[in-house]
């Protein structure tokens, strides 16, 4: 079974990027058996067709504009989200879910879950996470995990890469990590 880990934001709009921080995370922290395709989708929007088509399998992170308290943690399937209308707040949210809408109709498509995480500031403009989501970002990382053991997927530390590290490198790219390792962000 072919899956897809989609990390998908706007690093620019602080919280709003949680979801790429989160794929680099497990891309640099774990290696996956059987292997899966780890994605910085960014804000992909409308190129996510090609990832719900391909692959049996797709979990997208990101943020989830829910009435509830910032850092609260969702794994929402796709068909919850069609359903959602305050899940749309930003523009790669309104895609997402017009992905799915439009996948849904195809006669084969992923299976598409989203763990989402409440953001506290979708407007700032900079590259950071606040402190509630910094607080409980390795609970959103350890949903994934374990949406993935539940697909069978074996997921091994390899690396001690934190998550200032890459929201450091996120803000001086041409860095390289402490333990001198050079990331693929």
């Amino acid at each position: 079974m072919k899956i897809a880990v989609i990390g998908i934001g706007n690093v620019l709009f602080c919280d709003e990027g949680v979801g790429v921080y989160a794929a680099s995370f497990l891309e640099q922290n774990y290696s996956f058996t059987p292997s899966i395709d780890i994605v910085d989708g960014g804000t992909l929007g409308f190129k996510l067709m090609n990832y719900y088509q391909e692959f049996d399998r797709v979990i997208i992170i990101d943020t989830v504009s829910i009435d509830d308290t910032p850092g609260s943690i969702y794994n929402l399937p796709a068909d919850a989200l069609l359903g959602l209308g305050k899940y749309r707040n930003t523009a790669h949210e309104v895609e997402v879910v017009e992905m799915l809408e439009i996948c849904s109709l195809l006669p084969k498509h992923a299976d598409v879950s989203v763990i989402g995480i409440v953001p506290e500031d979708i407007e700032s403009v900079k590259i950071d996470l606040t402190p509630t989501i910094k607080k409980n970002f390795h609970h959103l990382i350890q949903t994934v995990i374990t949406q993935l053991q539940k697909e069978n997927i074996a997921a091994k530390p390899k690396k001690e890469i934190s998550l200032e590290e890459i929201l450091h490198h996120y803000n001086n790219p041409t860095m390289k990590f402490a333990n001198g390792i050079e990331a693929n962000l």
